[in-house]
């Protein structure tokens, strides 16, 4: 069985020719880190509630999600017992608190019991002297000092410099050499705040940073012009071991990486697997949407509501002649295995063997010419109510047709 095809995803075989996967460099433990509770949450009009907090938190811990960001607890007392009752749930995914550069706000975290922090500091010169008017020295040795701080404390420290993506390039490695030589950090983050990295400069990002420092790295890209998920690809491809990803893309603006769509992505098109629980993802994203009240589009990637629904007359032909057999001869991977299901509906684009599979599935026998005065009914009601039509008006058309 080859890569490519299995009997859960068809992708292209292209992925795997040597041409392509000779330069590629993933890490041998690539790890999510989701920011839902912090960065989700950011997202105008989210808001999760304490008990919604816990249960997304025990729901990715058996998802298999490796780590999680559960917030900031200098924000609020609220926040700070929030992240103390997951940190006490002694589950199996590695917490991390969010902080900024101030020692008062990592010793908020230390007093949670996290295993990490994420350290953020305002990184390029413009940022923090249009954005936070503060002078360049404040935000270094803020960070130096908040840094060696929390490394004291026995706390994993990811360096977070915000805005680096925009900043001077001699700048940004002056600032991320001097914390880490005179602060401290066990990883650095790669944070391209406003999505404003194009996928070609990832690897020279990637390769730059690493001539000039020794640590692992960890990618946190945005997606204000759709590119988070192939800048996070491109980045664990030259050797970034960590990918911060949300539930379902949400976060500020125009959100974050998906890990519905990075995960899958690796796995059917690197033949990386993250060892999640791919069939529960469809309902993890439901349990967010509905806690945090928000829509996502119907057909988003991977956990779309009604991204393998079949309306396509072509499509539902393919799907009556497929469906037991060759289903991946209609989606690139098998909706069961994300946790959905494919099905047919009716509305104006139908077609017969649409109108045959729900006949059959109602045990309704009938002659050709009825079928195609339903199909023409079908059509006509969908286009006139401009929506599709329920099993039930499909059944008040077919005893109008049928005696």
């Amino acid at each position: 069985m080859t890569k490519y095809k299995t009997e859960n995803w068809f992708t292209s075989p292209w992925n795997f020719y040597k041409d392509v996967t000779e330069n590629i460099n993933f890490s041998d433990n690539i790890k999510l880190h989701d920011i839902t509770l912090r960065d989700g949450e950011q997202q105008a009009g989210v808001f999760f509630n304490p008990s919604e907090k816990i249960r997304l938190v025990e729901k990715m811990n058996e998802m298999g999600i490796h780590r999680i960001e559960a917030g900031m607890p200098a924000v609020s007392k609220q926040n700070k017992d929030i992240i103390k009752k997951i940190c006490k749930k002694n589950l199996d995914l590695d917490i991390f608190a969010f902080s900024r550069c101030m020692k008062e706000d990592v010793k908020h975290a230390v007093d949670c019991g996290v295993d990490g922090i994420v350290i953020e500091i305002p990184s390029s010169e413009h940022i923090i002297k249009t954005a936070y008017k503060w002078p360049l020295e404040k935000a270094i040795n803020l960070a130096i000092e908040a840094t060696e701080y929390a490394h004291k404390q026995g706390l994993y420290v990811v360096f977070f410099p915000i805005d680096g993506s925009r900043a001077e390039m001699n700048w940004f490695i002056d600032l991320i050499k001097k914390v880490a030589n005179e602060g401290h950090m066990d990883a650095l983050g790669l944070v391209d705040t406003f999505g404003a990295c194009s996928p070609h400069s990832i690897p020279f990002l990637v390769n730059k940073i690493k001539e000039e420092i020794d640590k692992p790295l960890e990618a946190h890209f945005h997606n204000d012009f759709g590119l988070g998920t192939a800048n996070t690809l491109m980045a664990l491809a030259s050797g970034v071991e960590v990918a911060h990803t949300t539930i379902s893309g949400i976060g500020e603006r125009a959100g974050n990486v998906a890990y519905e769509e990075l995960a899958t992505a690796l796995l059917t098109m690197y033949n990386i697997d993250l060892n999640l629980e791919y069939n529960k993802m469809y309902e993890l994203s439901q349990f967010m949407r509905n806690a945090a009240d928000i829509p996502l589009a119907n057909n988003q990637a991977i956990i779309g509501n009604t991204l393998f629904n079949i309306e396509s007359g072509i499509i539902a032909s393919w799907y009556k002649n497929c469906e037991n057999n060759n289903p991946l001869e209609l989606t690139p991977i098998k909706p069961e295995f994300v946790g959905q299901k494919a099905q047919v509906v009716l509305g104006k684009n139908s077609g017969i063997d649409s109108i045959k599979l729900y006949l059959d599935k109602l045990d309704i026998d009938s002659t050709e010419k009825e079928e195609l005065k339903i199909l023409e009914i079908v059509k006509k009601e969908s286009s006139k109510n401009e929506k599709l039509l329920s099993e039930k008006e499909f059944l008040n058309i077919v005893k109008q047709v049928i005696n």
